[in-house]
């Protein structure tokens, strides 16, 4: 166990993930077990790597519509950031005094497309 704790530390300083992440245990060897009880730990751990391995399609499946989702969102975003700049800025003259004008007053643009984007979104679920 402890060596497992300290696999697990280690692992969590490595991989960025939210959620730990699984670590199977087992014995590959092919004398027969000296402890009874690890047997029955090392099965268990052997039916649950196997039952991951057979859902390996169905996850990355889920896995790929997640982060097409997640582009999808952020190309909305930009969208929306894109489309109250350009209507912010003058066609003709002043383009530049009203770029800097508006790098100055991001904050304050996200806050107000935050709040448009957040009403539209109740309007239309």
């Amino acid at each position: 166990m402890r060596v497992y704790g300290a696999l697990m530390w280690s692992l969590g300083k490595i991989v960025n993930t939210p959620e730990v992440i699984r670590v199977y245990i087992g014995s590959f060897w092919s004398h027969p077990l000296l402890i009874p009880d690890n047997r029955k730990l090392f099965e268990a751990e052997e039916q649950d790597l196997f039952k991951d391995i057979q859902s390996l399609p169905r996850n990355a499946a889920l896995r790929k519509l997640n982060d097409l989702i997640k582009r999808a969102r952020l190309a909305k975003v930009h969208a929306y950031i894109i489309s109250s700049l350009k209507k912010e800025m003058p066609s003709v003259f002043g383009k530049e005094n009203k770029k800097k004008e508006l790098i100055g007053s991001l904050g304050e643009i996200y806050k107000r497309i935050r709040e448009r984007a957040s009403d539209i979104t109740w309007r239309f679920s």
